[in-house]
């Protein structure tokens, strides 16, 4: 059993939208095919990946470091206990072989394209859901018939106004969906608290609405924000300062009292576990938010899910970012607090397969081997392009 080859591609998903910190004008992500040498169906294996947005293709990091430590490593080493499938830790090992500790940027989303994709080939030579197999192995068979999800919405657009705002926050609506995001802190407080009023017309209470401020408030400014939307009762305050601000998110804890979201943009174990230790993040009303996609994969979110938990953190506190299949089939499987979906944007990686509908505010994970990339037509195209000569 080996991998004989690995395929990577840049792809854009470039938009005129912008949140407080970045426009998407030129954004770009990296997707992955892993192809192995097992046959199922009379085909061979192949896992699908990709990056989350946000962050930018990472072909070099890929092309010269990562890809070829994997395709160069005994095939054996890359195997679980069992020699029958592959084991994601010790591919991940491989990849970040003479890698020094820290600096955990660019690589971290580079290895997360290829993990997922391992994550996806191991589920299928299974022959079993991703969510089935991560029930199986990390929460002893226990698993989540639906799933919360929200929709990543409500960016800023020029010429943008409160009327197609509210008309964006009705369509996830008529998709089904209970929970909406918005993005803030990219106008002046004034205007933002006119867009949160407006879209409070549409949803209806502050505990069917989050904000996500993108890291961009000083401290001054994220207390300022905090006090003027306390009384909104709002669903949570997502990554109000700099990610690694941890002062800062421990000081606004101090000062406001509704829950609050942070660590999409943590991209390790140590970054997490710092985060928890500092942070002062609460473990009944805030949520973790680690993005698969970007933080060196599943097999390193499973290392910061082992953290929560010692730390005395409920996964139903675990909302993973990325707003795609993968974090859907990790709600599922191990029970967290929900999952995010971008139906609208980040197209055609954001959002779940075609086949999953969202039903007041949840959906229900895939039944079909691997995490169901397959599933959604316009993602499908682009990944087997990928192996198609």
């Amino acid at each position: 059993m080996k991998i004989v080859d690995i395929r990577e591609r840049t792809v854009p998903i470039a938009s005129a939208m912008r949140n407080a910190s970045i426009d998407f004008s030129k954004m770009t992500t990296s997707v992955a095919a892993v192809v192995t040498d097992v046959i199922r169906n009379g085909k061979p294996v192949i896992g699908y990946g990709f990056s989350s947005n946000g962050r930018y293709a990472q072909g070099g990091v890929l092309r010269e470091r990562l890809i070829p430590r994997v395709l160069e490593a005994a095939p054996d080493t890359l195997l679980d206990e069992t020699g029958e499938n592959f084991d994601p830790a010790k591919v991940l090992a491989t990849m970040m072989i003479n890698e020094k500790p820290g600096g955990h940027g660019e690589r971290a989303y580079a290895a997360s394209v290829i993990d997922m994709a391992i994550w996806d080939a191991v589920a299928k030579i299974a022959e079993k859901p991703l969510w089935q197999l991560l029930s199986e192995r990390f929460n002893n068979g226990a698993s989540d018939e639906r799933v919360l999800v929200y929709p990543g919405g409500g960016y800023y657009y020029p010429g943008k106004g409160l009327e197609p705002l509210q008309d964006e926050m009705r369509g996830y609506q008529d998709m089904g969906y209970r929970v909406v995001k918005m993005k803030v802190a990219g106008a002046d407080l004034d205007t933002d608290l006119r867009r949160i009023e407006a879209v409070l017309e549409v949803v209806g209470s502050g505990a069917n609405l989050a904000v996500d401020a993108n890291g961009r408030f000083s401290l001054e400014e994220a207390i300022a924000f905090g006090k003027a939307v306390e009384q909104y009762g709002l669903f949570w305050f997502e990554e109000p300062g700099d990610p690694l601000d941890f002062a800062l998110q421990a000081e606004l804890t101090q000062h406001y009292s509704g829950a609050m979201a942070t660590a999409e943009n943590l991209f390790s174990l140590q970054d997490v576990h710092n985060l928890v230790l500092y942070g002062g993040m609460r473990r009944d009303i805030d949520w973790i938010q680690p993005d698969p996609a970007l933080c060196y994969g599943l097999t390193e979110y499973l290392r910061i899910d082992e953290m929560l938990t010692a730390e005395g953190w409920d996964r139903r506190r675990q909302v993973p970012h990325g707003g795609h299949q993968l974090g859907l089939n990790m709600a599922a499987g191990m029970q967290l607090g929900g999952s995010e979906s971008y139906p609208l944007v980040f197209q055609p990686w954001g959002g779940f397969a075609d086949n999953v509908y969202i039903v007041d505010g949840f959906a229900c994970p895939h039944d079909t081997p691997g995490i169901g990339l397959e599933l959604k037509a316009a993602v499908y195209r682009e990944l087997k392009s990928l192996t198609e000569d």
